[in-house]
């Protein structure tokens, strides 16, 4: 299967039809699908070889959209940025996909000359930006208007598609290596999920670095429908943009769900076109969901569960199974029955499966989950075995095929939608030379679902107080991941008999009364 023939197939449903909208510029497939060919072509020029990847550090934008097409096109593979990491997490990440072009905007122009300088592959730099060209980089606009189109490079199949960078538990970023085949199955049975793909408009809010609106890209590419994009999430743009644009689609995190309901303007927008809301990212409390319903009755939810490897996504909680009363209503604390074409088992350690009720490891199996950790066949051998990725979380399922995640296996803390794997937190920590032991925990968060919370045990005879540390973890890694708040302690952490923090005994106390689960 051919990822770029979303983009035929689009041209082909609604060659009038509005594709993007974007920054007080709207244009249609067929002056997209005319884009596209021509900067692929600028691409090519600009040294872009069959297999080549392009990094792309930019808020979301509609040329951002269209490189994520142009560049297959070309025969490339698509490498996203974090645009919350710090400049040497992203010089990682353009060396490790071996990038040989990096396309920026003015949000990020000041990060060129060291991300220059730390990368050792880079053959040219592109200007997606909305200003003046720098001196030194390439126009978009102008590389499409002085480029011929060319044909498609026909890249398919097992062919990489995109990789997608994600944190790692050895505190190095891995990145997520998608093909063609994966990409387009997963699109197909996203949209097999919605409850209709007639005249779909999507609200982007989340950074196309996340495959949480990346997948979008694609689904309503295929679709024919229209990208409604906005570079961040903000309450009253965001408002303005569904009262507007009449947006029938959108993806959240419980996290600005909450913004919304709770913003002072909330009432003075009619924001009744909207008909599916996708959530996950992070916990949802019940009561949240319940407001959501009364103020939002209209719009229907559906809970997600999966992760960049699974193609983003690999169970869903459809509305129906939204119920907060009668025998049914435990469903809404699951994360959904399986996606069509995707397996779900509980593992027990040795690989067998368990049956309904008991836990274990949460095992998926698809024709859309990741090829590998690019260039990291030992950390693909861990998570891929037998054909199933192992999710490293910890859940059961009930007799009727609903899974329950109970835990993370992983210690991965999800703060406002954001994965952040503790031990590269506390290997920053580490690096204090006032910090004897630490331990990074997620705890409940109001506003955020959980937040970053460090255990600290000091080295004697030496002071280091909360302020410090968190100054320093943002030297070294991007604010998000730092703690919120550290607890400091003058006993050693409690481990088990091989050595291993007893993260549990720290954590548990911080849920007593309250559910966790990952949403």
């Amino acid at each position: 299967m051919r990822g770029t023939g979303m983009l035929t197939e689009a041209v082909a449903k609604s060659p009038h039809g509005t594709a993007t909208i974007c920054a007080g510029r709207q244009r249609s497939w067929r002056e997209m699908s005319q884009r596209v060919p021509r900067a692929a072509a600028g691409l090519g020029a600009l040294g872009l070889e069959p297999g080549g990847t392009v990094a792309v550090l930019a808020m979301n934008s509609d040329r951002y959209l269209e490189l994520f097409f142009a560049i297959p096109w070309a025969g490339g593979i698509v490498a996203p940025l974090n645009i919350r990491w710090s400049e040497a997490e992203n010089a990682y990440a353009i060396n490790d996909s071996d990038a040989a072009i990096l396309c920026v905007d003015d949000a990020f122009l000041h990060h060129v000359p060291r991300l220059r300088a730390q990368s050792r592959g880079l053959k040219a730099l592109v200007w997606i930006g909305d200003g003046p060209t720098p001196d030194g980089m390439t126009s978009y606009e102008q590389m499409i208007a002085s480029h011929e189109p060319v044909e498609d490079a026909g890249r398919a199949g097992d062919d990489l598609y995109a990789i997608f960078y994600t944190g790692g538990t050895t505190g190095l970023p891995k990145g997520v290596a998608m093909s063609h085949r994966a990409i387009c199955y997963g699109t197909i049975s996203y949209l097999a999920l919605l409850p209709s793909i007639e005249d779909l408009s999507f609200l982007y809010i989340a950074g196309y670095f996340h495959f949480a609106a990346a997948s979008a890209l694609f689904y309503i590419t295929m679709a024919g429908g229209t990208h409604v994009i906005l570079p961040k999430f903000e309450p009253v743009p965001v408002m303005e943009a569904i009262t507007r644009h009449q947006v029938t689609n959108m993806v959240m995190v419980p996290t600005t769900v909450n913004m919304l309901l709770n913003h002072p303007d909330f009432a003075r927008y009619d924001l009744s076109s909207l008909r599916t809301c996708v959530y996950g990212g992070s916990p949802m409390p019940e009561t949240l969901m319940a407001e959501a319903a009364q103020k939002l009755p209209g719009w229907e939810f559906y809970q997600i569960y999966g992760m960049t490897e699974t193609c983003g996504f690999a169970t869903m909680l459809r509305w129906r199974d939204h119920v907060f009363s009668g025998p049914k209503a435990s469903r809404i604390r699951s994360a959904g029955q399986p996606a069509p074409g995707v397996e779900v088992k509980i593992a027990a350690p040795d690989g067998r499966a368990l049956p309904p009720g008991e836990l274990g490891e949460i095992c998926m199996r698809s024709d859309y989950l990741m090829s590998e950790y690019f260039n990291k066949p030992e950390q693909t051998a861990e998570v891929l075995r037998d054909g199933w990725m192992h999710s490293g979380d910890a859940g059961y399922l009930d007799e009727d095929g609903f899974l329950f995640v109970a835990d993370r296996v992983k210690d991965m803390v999800v703060t406002g939608g954001e994965n952040v794997f503790s031990i590269e937190v506390e290997r920053i920590l580490f690096k204090h030379p006032a910090v004897l032991e630490a331990a990074v925990i997620g705890i409940p968060s109001e506003e955020w679902g959980e937040a970053v919370h460090a255990v600290v045990v000091p080295r004697p005879g030496m002071a280091v107080d909360a302020d410090e540390l968190i100054a320093h973890c943002r030297a070294f890694i991007a604010g998000y991941k730092c703690p919120k708040s550290v607890e400091f302690r003058d006993e050693p952490l409690p481990v088990t008999p091989v050595g291993k923090v007893r993260k549990n005994v720290l954590r548990d106390p911080w849920w007593e009364g309250r559910e966790k689960k990952i949403g």
